[in-house]
Parts: C-alpha cells; structure tokens; sequence
C-alpha cells in the first residue's frame, strides 16, 4: 500500500477561467521520492474527472478545458512523476507506475467514483488506472490516443529498440517526428513549432524511459482486461481504417474535427464538450 499525504501547494485558491472555478493546487506524495502535483477544483463530494497529459507536456493543457466544464463535478489535473511540476527519482517508469500517480491523487482526494481521461500516453495510463481501480473508474477516455498502430500496440523487442534508437541518436529529430505525425496536412508550422519546443524540454532521463515505457506497453492485454467502457476521441484525419478494425470491440473510436493532436489545448470548449457527454451519460 502506498503511503501518500496531500498538502495545499497554494497558500490560498485561485479563481481562473470564464467560469471563476475555484482550484486549488495540491501534491501527493508517494513512495520512492516522488511527489506528484495536481490541481483540483468543484465540489469536493462530487463526481470526479481525472486529467491526464500526454508525454512532455503538463496539467496546465487543460486549464482552459476545465473552465467549461459542469460545475457539479470535482476535476482533477494531475502533473505525472518528472512532467510539469512533479518531480521523482524512482527508476520504474512503465505505464502502470503512471497510473499508480494518478490513484495515488484519487486516493488522497477520497474518490469513490471516476472517469479518468488521458491525452496521448495519458490515454494509455488512463486504461492502466482502470485496470488497478476497477471498483473506482466508471469509464476511460482517450483524447487522441490507442488508435496510433506505431506507437501504441506492443512492439517486438527489435522493433522497440529500433525505435529507441533513434531518440537516443537524435532526441530533437525524433520529438519532431513526433509532432509531424500527428498534425494534419495544412497545421500552422508555428503551432508545430510550440509544441516541439514544449516536448523536447522533457525531463532526463524520464523522458526517454517513459517512450519506452509507452512503446513496451501491451496495449491489447491492457485492454481485454480492462473492464470499464473506453471512449476514444480522434483526430479524424490521423485514424487509419486497421486501427478502427483492429479494435472495434474493444473501444468506441469517435472522430472529431477539432485540431491536431493536441486539440484539448486548441480547442478547449469543443474538449470539455466531449468529456461533458461522457460525464453525462455515466450519470444517467
């Protein structure tokens, strides 16, 4: 059992957003020198959304998401160990140790009940926090995630070290490659730009071993034995035809219009629509 202890990171809470939601920044800390960040904001009784990011980037994607969501739930922006403002010196860095952040957040905030979403590797730890909390997790969200056949299945170990080495020999080219595969034909350059210069900053050596992480993950394990409902939303120019075939009975694959790959930052309104119609129905 991990021993966790939250405390107020913020000497008061902040009010933010169009909504004025109230957040709160807090941090937990686990086993292993690790503590991990997280805002929270709604009723502290309520339903509970987790948000998770992808790799390299951070809670702060989805500040702009939270403030258009339902007032009556109890949102959660988690920071993983050794992204955004969470820091960890533990030597384990596969999908499943993520997942075990974020319980150790729900457990420190008392959830009983949760939809856990994720963005691109936070899609995979969102399934992972499933498996490891099938009583808690009502349902699994994916923005922009599982649907990616180079990236998410599990690969061979030639193929894995193959693609590891390419970040090894040049970690700039291989985040770039990155960030071109999921921007669609006509994606403003600057905007590639951005999030390049955001992803490349990952911490070291967490970085490079949460890739590996991510590219020796089963995905297909994870997933037959992953009991709640999964939502994915994609990018409908980035889905490829084997991807809905190879997973059809096991996800429901929604494709949206709404950007790139990182569309919860780009359009943060459309997002929280998306998650809302979730919300709703596991409340109905």
């Amino acid at each position: 059992m991990t021993t966790t202890r939250t405390t107020n990171a913020a000497s008061s809470a902040s009010s933010s957003g169009s909504k004025g939601r109230i957040r709160t920044h807090r941090e937990v800390r686990r086993q292993d020198h690790t503590t991990i960040r997280y805002t929270a904001g709604g009723p502290a009784d309520g339903p509970a959304l987790a948000l998770v990011h992808g790799w390299g980037c951070d809670r702060g994607d989805f500040d702009a998401v939270t403030d258009h969501l339902p007032d009556t739930h109890r949102v959660l922006a988690i920071d993983l160990a050794e992204h955004g403002e969470s820091r960890s010196t533990r030597d384990v860095w596969t999908m499943e140790e993520f997942a075990r952040d974020v319980a150790a957040v729900l457990e420190a905030e008392s959830v009983d009940t949760a939809v856990v979403a994720g963005h691109s590797l936070g899609g995979a730890v969102a399934v992972e926090v499933g498996r490891l909390l099938p009583d808690t997790v009502s349902h699994v969200v994916a923005l922009d995630a599982l649907h990616y056949l180079s990236l998410f299945p599990a690969m061979s170990d030639e193929q894995a070290e193959a693609f590891l080495r390419a970040f090894r020999e040049d970690f700039a080219a291989g985040v770039r490659g990155l960030v071109e595969g999921g921007s669609p034909k006509g994606t403003d350059p600057a905007l590639k730009d951005a999030y390049f210069t955001k992803m490349v900053a990952v911490r070291q050596p967490a970085g490079l071993r949460a890739m590996e992480g991510l590219v020796r993950w089963d995905m297909d394990a994870a997933l037959r034995e992953t009991k709640q409902p999964v939502t994915v939303f994609a990018v409908g120019d980035l889905v490829a035809q084997e991807a809905i075939d190879r997973y059809r009975d096991r996800f429901d694959l929604v494709r949206v219009d709404l950007g790139t790959h990182h569309f919860p930052v780009e359009a943060p309104e459309g997002t929280a629509k998306l998650l809302t119609s979730v919300l709703e129905s596991v409340n109905s």
